[in-house]
């Protein structure tokens, strides 16, 4: 059995095909997705029902994922004038800050499931972990989505808020623990001036960022096996 990470596929689901081809992950293997699998990119449903169907996938949520879940039920509603001043300043200011941050295509691809489906779909998410601790070879390991903001060595992952874990950057300048590795999606490596690699997997410093953009021009999708430390990266974004 092997475990792999991938972070931030953003509706690219050939480039998750291309790295599940690469690294040929078994029934056994473990697979965990550390977060934004919705949003920006043309396929973020199609990604979404595809992970649903693979029992080795493990989810953790992103920042995409919950604006998602605060708007996607209203959306199963059928848009009326009545349900459109019905409206709410809280949901209006979640939809705003959704369509900010990319919503269209998992938009689009959500209305086009039936009612069943949709719910589904919603359902899945909301199960999603905030965060995972495991142990490979003896190296333990946090798995987030972000970071943790506010960081202390004193203070219990529970104590963590949502938005410290899912929205606030990691600081890869800082070392968090002495034994464990910090395992982050959320910023893609082109953006950390550490990294002598942008657009690779960043490994530093107690961190291992794995971000690598695949949304965005000239990015990929990267994924690490904790097992052997072997790097797999799709194709580039032209």
């Amino acid at each position: 059995m092997a475990v792999y990470v991938v972070s931030d596929i953003h509706g690219e689901y050939d480039k998750l095909m291309e790295i599940l081809e690469k690294i040929d992950l078994k029934e056994s293997d473990k697979l965990y997705i550390l977060g934004d699998i919705l949003d920006r990119g043309p396929h973020p449903i199609k990604v979404m029902i595809k992970i649903m169907g693979m029992a080795n996938v493990i989810p953790i949520v992103g920042n995409h994922e919950i604006m998602g879940l605060r708007c996607l039920p209203f959306l199963m509603q059928e848009i009326t004038e009545e349900s459109i001043d019905g409206l709410d300043r809280e949901m209006m200011e979640a939809l705003l800050l959704w369509q900010e941050n990319g919503f269209s295509t998992t938009v689009d691809e959500f209305r086009r499931l039936d009612r069943e489906m949709q719910q589904v779909v919603i359902d899945y998410i909301g199960e999603f972990l905030v965060y995972e601790e495991l142990t490979v070879n003896g190296q333990e390991y946090l798995l987030v989505h972000a970071g943790l903001s506010n960081f202390s060595p004193d203070k219990k992952m529970e104590d963590y808020a949502l938005e410290e874990l899912i929205w606030e950057r990691a600081d890869y300048r800082q070392r968090y623990f002495e034994d464990k590795i910090v395992v982050t999606g959320h910023t893609p490596t082109q953006l950390i001036k550490e990294n002598p690699h942008p657009g690779r997997i960043y490994r530093n410093n107690g961190h291992i960022a794995i971000d690598c953009g695949a949304c965005f021009r000239g990015g990929r999708l990267g994924a690490i096996c904790l097992d052997t430390g072997e790097e797999f990266y799709s194709s580039d974004n032209e």
